[in-house]
């Protein structure tokens, strides 16, 4: 295996030095706009897990920002000054939140977490006032969140997903991922533990692990939301063992050698992704990526299931556009180690891509952020959104203390980075480097990255929430930045992946265009007079007339196929669209 710096030690981001308020940075191809530190009472120096930031979640001009210590919510009016509106405290864990209509789910899994949201905790074994699982708020007034019964299972919530269902209008579902611990049946009827570290065969009784929760929200009434179904999506359909996927005996480590990463026994997911359009969901699910048809919300099936000896825990998983493809992400280290290291394979804490044929899903290639980091940064991969530029697949990432990078995997066996934004490590409130323990980490970095009406937004574990403006280069023109940002949705969830349709205008056009032409496939005397017609059009609709004679002219001059049958389609939507 080549080391990840072997080709990358002239990045600008590697050996940044350390810093916490202020920091030094590097980037290409995007602007930090705006960074909003964290603020009591959701502040504490940087590694205390029970105050850092997590995921996001937006709705309207608002973005819901995640903390193991309740959420946060700021208003977007300027998108590149964001201000905190409100603070609502209810630990619990990681806080993974999304939204729907006047809607806020939170996830909760520590043992801390009360009914009451006190932040007092809920000591011993068992304990009635405890809850962990799925928290759901009224937010019709935002400024004083209602909390409503919720939703209580046996391992808790470490992440949820929204699956929606076109012949379900009046519900939502949301499938429960639970990591932890299983919690004793005389705190929750039905608990049921079971050995995890297993090889042989589990066909018998009821065990927690190996399913996960599905729960029904009825719009009508949220505070009646239950489970109803717990999917045994990991069962071998020839012996029907629960265990049918990944079971890796304990001790058994990752490639890399370490004690710190051992491969692991697939008994639950960490994340799923829906895709509504395809009625698709993809799981991240520690041992495997695994793709369920959903066209049954209460029922899902398991049609494929791939493992990777390089991975260590399957974390995320997201699609491109069309569900034609999906990216899995692997989370080696949990996201509290150093795992960009020089002496750190491509292949480790990386992207998997995979293409989807049928109910398959076949391995294309790994892509991981090229800068070498220090000892000192946690860094692996996490979260991540589409940028919705009609023509291609392009994603926003985030690597904790790797920073931000934006991919092209529109060819899934070449991703290409067009973008990324690094910080140095965090030196707060330990030196780094410290003279005690060299290798120290300050945790830190961006949890997440996603774009969000024309712009990303990230949260940082300790430095607050970011906003970034995305740059035209060679690899991103600003017609296709402006068709992106043209796309406004009310809502987004980043595991509740809503299919983006472009409306016909010049931008998208002109993104189309350009991607004839960067790709060689609209040249010469063609490119010209192509061009010539696209520019009269659009003067002339600017100026109040007809643009569609033009745009046809244009069309006349294109092939069907490739990047000019894409381009021509766009010319003759936008011709119907003013006709």
């Amino acid at each position: 295996m080549v080391p990840l710096g072997a080709a990358a030690a002239e990045d600008p981001r590697v050996d940044l030095p350390p810093g916490y308020f202020p920091w030094s940075e590097a980037s290409s191809n995007i602007d930090l706009l705006d960074n909003d530190p964290r603020v009591a009472p959701f502040d504490a120096p940087p590694g205390n897990f029970g105050f850092v930031n997590s995921d996001l979640a937006f709705s309207g001009d608002r973005a819901f920002v995640g903390s193991f210590n309740g959420f946060q919510v700021y208003d977007l009016s300027d998108a590149t000054n964001p201000v905190l509106e409100t603070s609502f405290v209810c630990p619990g864990g990681q806080g993974d939140l999304s939204v729907y209509g006047d809607l806020l789910f939170m996830s909760v899994e520590e043992t801390r977490g009360r009914i009451d949201c006190g932040s007092q905790g809920a000591p011993g074994a068992v304990n009635l006032e405890r809850f962990r699982g799925i928290r759901i708020f009224d937010i019709s007034d935002v400024s004083n969140p209602v909390q409503l019964p919720g939703v209580q299972t046996c391992r808790g919530s470490h992440t949820h997903t929204i699956v929606t269902d076109p012949d379900d209008p009046d519900n939502i579902y949301l499938y429960n991922s639970g990591t932890s611990s299983v919690r004793s049946p005389d705190e929750l009827a039905g608990c049921e533990n079971a050995n995890v570290n297993t090889q042989d065969p589990v066909t018998t009784g009821n065990p927690t692990q190996w399913r996960i929760d599905v729960i029904k929200v009825p719009l009508a009434a949220p505070e009646t939301a239950a489970v109803v179904s717990q999917p045994r999506i990991f069962t071998d359909p020839d012996t029907g063992a629960f265990n049918g996927l990944q079971n890796t005996l304990p001790g058994t480590l990752h490639p890399a050698g370490t004690a710190y990463s051992p491969l692991p026994n697939t008994n639950t997911c960490h994340d799923v992704t829906s895709f509504p359009a395809k009625e698709l969901v993809a799981g991240a699910c520690q041992g495997n990526g695994i793709l369920l048809d959903t066209s049954d919300p209460v029922n899902p099936v398991r049609l494929d299931a791939v493992s990777d000896p390089n991975f260590s825990y399957w974390h995320s998983a997201t699609f491109n556009n069309d569900g034609t493809k999906v990216i899995f992400t692997d989370e080696w280290g949990g996201g509290t180690s150093a795992r960009c290291r020089a002496t750190d394979a491509p292949e480790w804490g990386a992207d998997a891509l995979f293409d989807i044929s049928g109910d398959q899903m076949d391995f294309a290639s790994y892509y991981k952020m090229p800068a070498v980091q220090t000892v000192n940064e946690n860094c692996v991969a996490h979260n991540s959104s589409l940028v919705p530029v009609p023509g291609r697949d392009i994603l926003v990432q985030a690597w904790y203390q790797g920073g931000l990078s934006v991919i092209d995997f529109s060819d899934t066996a070449n991703p290409v980075e067009i973008a990324y934004f690094d910080r140095g490590p965090v030196n707060s409130p330990f030196p780094i480097p410290d003279p005690t323990n060299p290798n120290r980490i300050n945790l830190g970095g961006l949890w997440s990255t996603y774009w969000y009406n024309g712009q990303v937004y990230g949260s940082e574990l300790a430095r607050g929430f970011d906003t970034f403006g995305l740059l035209t280069s060679d690899m991103l023109s600003e017609n296709e930045l402006d068709a992106a940002r043209e796309v406004q949705v009310e809502e987004f969830n980043a595991q509740h992946q809503l299919m983006t349709t472009w409306e016909p205008s010049f931008n998208v056009v002109g993104a189309y265009f350009d991607q004839a032409v960067r790709s060689g496939e609209l040249s010469g005397k063609t490119l010209k007079k192509v061009e010539s017609h696209l520019t009269r059009a659009e003067k002339l609709d600017g100026r109040g007339k007809s643009a569609v004679a033009q745009l046809k002219q244009a069309a006349k001059r294109l092939s069907d196929e490739g990047d000019q049958g894409e381009l021509k389609q766009a010319i003759l939507d936008l011709a119907e669209a003013l006709g």
